[in-house]
């Protein structure tokens, strides 16, 4: 099966796209504002001077005593008028009636619906004979107070407007050509130089040696990348903390190993020494096995604590049956308590009751219980006058969704200063003989941290000579009672 894998993308390229695009972009609407605003420069001169010959025009507008407009333009005047070598002129005068008097006869009229205001040029823009035209026209009264109005029109063509736009043009946007390359390559080099410094962390990174954990230094960075560095700080510190904890972890296994494999190679020793009596070669043989059971049962809860620690993540959970598991629990170890000579019971809620269900993998749980049940059975003492007791017990609350799993006995027990530490792997109670690694406790913690359980000891008889030791702990139950 083909798997896509998202491109990898380059920081100083996609800072450089996101700068350049919205640049690149800009110039055409550039190009298109700049052409406007050049149409709108180069019109106006042309404007002023079609309104002065609209305005020369309507002077020679005469009304006689048969009160009918009359309009006369010198040759020279008509000369002047058409003078142009880029434009074509156009002109019309309309009498008071809209008889024609003089230019264009069919030249188009300004829209009936605008307002008619006299002595006041107007400008528009028309066609004439398929060609696009300025106009400008008066309408220009003839009679004091009363209704006769002549309308004069002059209009021109574009080139000139459109050859001083195109000038224009040129002179704003030519120099752009130069000066666009030249920003894309000042924004280049003020990237490159900007991130800089990401480049310097990652050749201090690199020149670090592998067990170099020391934090790198924040202020030597911009502003912005400093929370990168302050999380890099904060892993390197975690990191420094998981491989101290990782060496101890390896230095005190291998102390807890070394003695019994000593003892395996004495005995070893001692059975192959010559005259050695039948009885002295079983005696031997027995501390052989001994301390094979002592390894493995090390071995075992080595590799029971670094599979509860290494499936925090991936742990795949279900819902679980407390008060079963348990009670298998009990039942599997019932022998090695008659071997123990303690009296091993579990008293709680029955299995398949709703009210004992929680979320969690079975396998852990059942890990947790066994070393809860190995524990009470190693530091219980037994004897004629005070035998030994563990007492097992799942409880449910009455309300609410707690769960509560208790493994009592009657040993020793564990001081109270002690309580904190003995969750530590290999750490063992000062003066206690049993036969334990310190592990037992340390992978319990770890399983309940992982299903959201917390634990506490309690003395199961307080005051007692043998206060005996009560461990509580405290799950979420799928649903309350």
């Amino acid at each position: 099966m083909k798997i896509f894998q998202r491109e990898q993308r380059s920081l100083f390229g996609e800072i450089l796209d996101w700068m350049l695009t919205p640049l690149l972009l800009l110039w055409p609407v550039s190009l298109g504002l700049t052409w406007l605003v050049a149409q709108s420069i180069a019109g106006k001169p042309f404007d002023r001077a079609l309104e002065y010959n609209v305005q020369a025009l309507s002077q020679l507008i005469v009304v006689p005593m048969n009160n009918r407009a009359q309009f006369n333009l010198p040759q020279p005047a008509r000369e002047i008028l058409r003078a142009d070598d880029s434009d074509q002129v156009y002109y019309q005068v309309l009498g008071g009636r809209g008889e024609f008097l003089s230019g264009e006869r069919d030249f188009p009229l300004p829209a009936e619906e605008e307002k008619t205001i006299d002595g006041v040029v107007q400008l528009r823009d028309d066609e004439f004979h398929g060609m696009g035209v300025r106009v400008a026209y008066m309408w220009v009264r003839l009679d004091v107070g009363g209704t006769q109005t002549a309308l004069v029109q002059v209009a021109e063509t574009r080139e000139k407007r459109s050859v001083l736009a195109a000038e224009i043009i040129k002179g704003v946007m030519l120099p752009q050509f130069v000066i666009l390359p030249l920003a894309v390559l000042l924004v280049w080099l003020a990237l490159a130089r900007g991130i800089k410094p990401l480049n310097l962390l990652e050749e201090r990174i690199r020149a670090r040696s592998p067990d170099d954990m020391s934090p790198l230094d924040e202020k030597a960075v911009p502003i912005e990348v400093a929370p990168l560095v302050s999380s890099v700080n904060d892993l390197l510190e975690r990191l420094a903390d998981s491989i101290a904890t990782q060496k101890r972890f390896l230095a005190d296994a291998a102390h807890q190993l070394k003695t019994p494999l000593a003892g395996l190679r004495m005995q070893a020793e001692l059975a192959q020494r010559e005259g050695t009596s039948t009885d002295d070669l079983k005696r031997s043989l027995q501390q052989i096995g001994r301390a094979s059971i002592h390894a493995t049962h090390t071995v075992n809860q080595l590799l029971a604590l670094a599979r509860a620690e290494n499936s925090g993540v991936s742990m795949s959970t279900q819902t679980c049956d407390l008060a079963r598991l348990t009670m298998e629990v009990v039942r599997d170890s019932v022998p090695r308590a008659l071997d123990k000579r303690v009296d091993l019971g579990y008293d709680g809620a029955e299995p398949g009751s709703p009210d004992v269900l929680l979320d969690g993998n079975p396998t852990l749980l059942q890990e947790l219980v066994r070393n809860l049940v190995d524990n009470a059975l190693n530091y219980t003492p037994t004897s004629a006058e005070r035998p030994g007791v563990v007492t097992v017990r799942v409880l449910t609350a009455a309300i609410g969704k707690v769960l509560l799993l208790q493994v009592e006995d009657n040993g020793p027990g564990i001081p109270e200063a002690e309580r904190e530490l003995v969750f530590q792997p290999f750490y063992r109670t000062l003066g206690s003989e049993a036969d334990g690694s310190g592990l037992g406790l340390p992978i319990v913690l770890e399983i309940a941290n992982q299903h959201g359980a917390h634990i506490t000891l309690e003395e199961a008889q307080p005051g007692a000579k043998l206060p005996g030791l009560r461990v509580n702990v405290h799950f979420t139950a799928v649903s309350g009672s």
